[in-house]
């Protein structure tokens, strides 16, 4: 059987218990379940820091830890399924259950409730937090530090519009695998976004593209389209923000940025992502 190596949490010496059966490893296990404690920690494909980067692990984020060797963990992310290496330093117990979410693209974490001291770190938009306690307008938090209580929502608390969300990141830089208002890549943008929006989506464009949505026709003069659609190339995403114009993570500016779809596709058509293969409707 073949099995997407992003989301499979198999090697040759190691499976996942689940995969008992289904594929060949000298050993399986039922891992152990830890969190991000590190404000964001890259996701890289072998253990080492000059690998490839495929995604970022956000703080509070669940993840199943199968292997420890040398400083990093091999794990699968609880929030899309990723598997890869992450530094085991960026691990810690599971802890105190999640009370809160950062609704901020990025908030501070302080010494004590007090805007005017030194940050020790700060957190990122769908960063999971356990409150504490709440102190005038800060949060002390459970793993240590006080947060800006109003940067903090519920759980259960949703945007309204992702593509709101998506402009509040405007001219964040790029990074290939970022996730965060530091940097990130065009699928990291909207896989954000619409989590922020209570919308589950998969990590990579070309597996968003496959699983979220309904086809809308692409017309030869790119009409039709509407705020929250989706545009897919061969390896890259934006949303649309109205009729015409797109939001997107691009290589291009190297930076998030607005501008006419058309001026895009003429321009992306030109690169090795090629014309427009679909636009999704949510």
């Amino acid at each position: 059987m073949s099995f997407d190596r992003r989301i499979t949490p198999v090697r040759a010496d190691l499976a996942d218990e689940r995969l008992r059966g289904r594929v060949e490893a000298e050993r399986f296990t039922a891992g152990a379940e830890k969190r991000v404690i590190a404000s964001f920690a890259a996701l890289h494909r072998h253990p080492s820091r000059e690998a490839p980067v495929d995604t970022q692990a956000i703080f509070g984020e669940s993840v199943t830890v199968y292997d420890e060797h040398e400083g990093w963990a091999w794990v699968q992310l609880g929030e899309d399924g990723y598997v890869g290496y992450l530094p085991a330093e960026a691990l810690g117990g599971s802890g105190a259950e999640p009370t809160h979410k950062v609704g901020a693209v990025r908030t501070f974490v302080y010494p004590g409730p007090n805007l005017k001291l030194p940050y020790q770190d700060f957190l990122t938009l769908n960063a999971k937090v356990a409150v504490a306690e709440v102190q005038g307008d800060y949060a002390r938090l459970a793993t240590g530090g006080w947060a800006f209580a109003a940067h903090l929502k519920g759980l259960d608390a949703l945007e309204a519009d992702y593509v709101s969300v998506a402009e509040r990141f405007l001219h964040t830089p790029y990074l290939w695998g970022g996730k965060t208002s530091l940097g990130i890549d065009c699928s990291g943008l909207s896989q954000t976004v619409l989590q922020a929006s209570g919308l589950k989506a998969p990590r990579d464009s070309d597996m968003q593209e496959r699983e979220l949505g309904t086809p809308v026709a692409v017309w030869p003069d790119l009409g039709g389209l509407q705020r929250g659609d989706l545009v897919f190339w061969k390896g890259h995403v934006g949303l649309m923000m109205d009729a015409t114009r797109l939001i997107h993570a691009n290589g291009h500016t190297m930076s998030v940025t607005t501008e006419p779809l058309a001026v895009a596709e003429e321009r992306i058509r030109r690169t090795s992502y090629g014309p427009i293969s679909s636009i999704k409707r949510l």
